[in-house]
């Protein structure tokens, strides 16, 4: 059993099957060349250091992220890095949003936050997954660190 595994396997029900759907959702869209790994804790989606030797800023031996989720206590947290360094993805989300959803957006820098896991807008979240290849976000990373 993978680490991913373990981790939804010891999720609390409420969020459990919310996860796998946004997890599904996350791996039919993400470009190719993202990676699916245990980082921070989380189940994320990085850019690997075979693609990217330099790796993460704060510490060079880890692959550079890019996504990830969590379920935490009172939600379920999507961590986005790349609507953190790209303002146009930014104002993209944050105006498509209310035309999927009817809950006001819970968000922070980069980390995006539901708290009923009925109300989790997938078509959006692929959608803005799609949105930025690794290339692109190796661009927007070189130009932010």
């Amino acid at each position: 059993m993978s680490d991913i595994e373990r981790y939804i396997n010891n999720l609390d029900n409420k969020w459990k099957d919310s996860f796998i759907q946004l997890k599904q959702v996350i791996d039919e869209n993400i470009p190719k060349g993202f990676e699916a790994e245990m980082q921070y804790g989380m189940p994320s989606y990085v850019v690997p250091l075979s693609t990217y030797p330099d790796g993460y800023h704060c510490k060079k031996d880890t692959p550079l992220p890019f996504i990830s989720i969590a379920a935490q206590k009172k939600h379920i947290a999507v961590y986005h890095m790349g609507v953190y360094a790209d303002q146009e993805l930014y104002q993209w989300f944050t105006e498509e949003y209310p035309n999927h959803v009817d809950t006001k957006l819970n968000m922070g820098k980069s980390c995006i936050r539901f708290t009923n896991p009925k109300k989790i807008p997938y078509q959006l979240i692929g959608e803005l997954v799609s949105k930025m290849t690794v290339k692109d976000w190796i661009g927007k990373y070189e130009k932010v660190k």
